[in-house]
């Protein structure tokens, strides 16, 4: 009983900061579209490793709340850690069911490389229509997204009043809506994203170089018996504006009833992720992650380090 309190609790919390972080950015997008600006500072490359198996809905809003329960992602990624002023990259999501079609997330991206300090706080809202009795569905997912970038003048390293400082921070933020489908038979999963809808309708395009303009992505899970419980086989297609098209191919194998998993992707770049995650008690996972530098990058300080958390709660 009390259980069942604390998800219709949690729910109810879920759905009116939906409501009003959704409104919060519309009205931010009337006042600013008109005068957004975005620093040439490069998008990552890379995206998180965490995005692929684990949790889906950083790279598409129609995974928001795709299954019952409310699901909390963390993820944490430090690049080249011998160098001072070193990228650091934070994820955080969250999503949940809130109705028997309706789902809803908040997905927080924040990136510091230097003094340059980028975050990104989108709200997304889905919906997940049933085909049929073989659990075949649709779901249809639209993300309203705000980009805040700003330098940390406390870290500079000569005059804290050069004018082009102050210009950087007195920018606009930058707004940008996003739109993803996905086809679900509960073994395989086909999907789609468009991260920058509102580039594509209007023609203004803010995309910086190296930032995902198109994604795509077909997974199969093959099940068996034994130690080895499952086989997810996956390709993804991703449109990157300014570089060659990237694909990444790879695999996660699931162990001992969902106890232990190992990964591995191969991305076009000349680059690889790997990694494997423990699952506690079907609640908590745990995923630790390395990445290879991209191809034609390679340095002393060479790879990135990343360990992602999930909590799934009210299943």
């Amino acid at each position: 009983m009390k259980m069942s309190y604390q998800y219709h609790y949690m729910k109810s919390m879920l759905s009116s900061l939906t409501r009003r972080l959704a409104l919060l950015l519309l009205i931010t997008a009337a006042g600013g579209a008109s005068a957004q600006t975005l620093s040439d500072a490069p998008a990552l490359l890379e995206p998180s490793g965490t995005q692929f198996f684990q949790n889906q809905y950083l790279a598409n809003a129609a995974m928001a709340g795709i299954d019952t329960g409310l699901h909390i992602n963390l993820a944490y990624r430090r690049q080249w850690k011998q160098l001072n002023g070193a990228p650091e990259t934070r994820f955080l999501t969250v999503d949940g069911a809130l109705g028997k079609r309706v789902g809803a997330g908040l997905n927080i991206f924040n990136d510091v490389a230097g003094l340059i300090n980028r975050t990104r706080v989108a709200m997304s809202y889905a919906y997940h229509l049933p085909l049929g009795a073989s659990g075949q569905q649709l779901h249809f997912g639209l993300s309203l997204a705000l980009n805040f970038q700003r330098l940390d003048l406390s870290h500079v390293n000569g005059d804290p009043n050069d004018p082009s400082l102050g210009a950087f921070n007195r920018r606009d933020n930058y707004f940008e809506g996003e739109y993803g489908m996905a086809y679900t038979t509960g073994a395989l999963t086909v999907q789609a994203a468009l991260p920058n809808v509102r580039s594509l309708v209007t023609g203004d395009n803010k995309t910086v170089d190296g930032g995902t303009i198109f994604y795509s992505a077909a997974e199969y899970t093959f099940g068996f018996e034994g130690a080895l419980e499952s086989l997810t086989p996956k390709v993804c297609f991703r449109g990157v504006r300014g570089y060659d098209n990237i694909i990444d191919a790879g695999v996660n194998a699931v162990f001992l009833n969902n106890l232990l998993n190992i990964m591995a992707l191969y991305h076009t770049s000349k680059s690889l992720t790997a990694g494997f995650g423990v699952n506690i008690s079907h609640t908590v996972m745990i995923q630790a992650l390395y990445h290879t530098q991209t191809g034609g990058y390679n340095n002393p300080n060479n790879g990135a380090y990343e360990i992602g958390a999930s909590v799934h709660l009210f299943k």
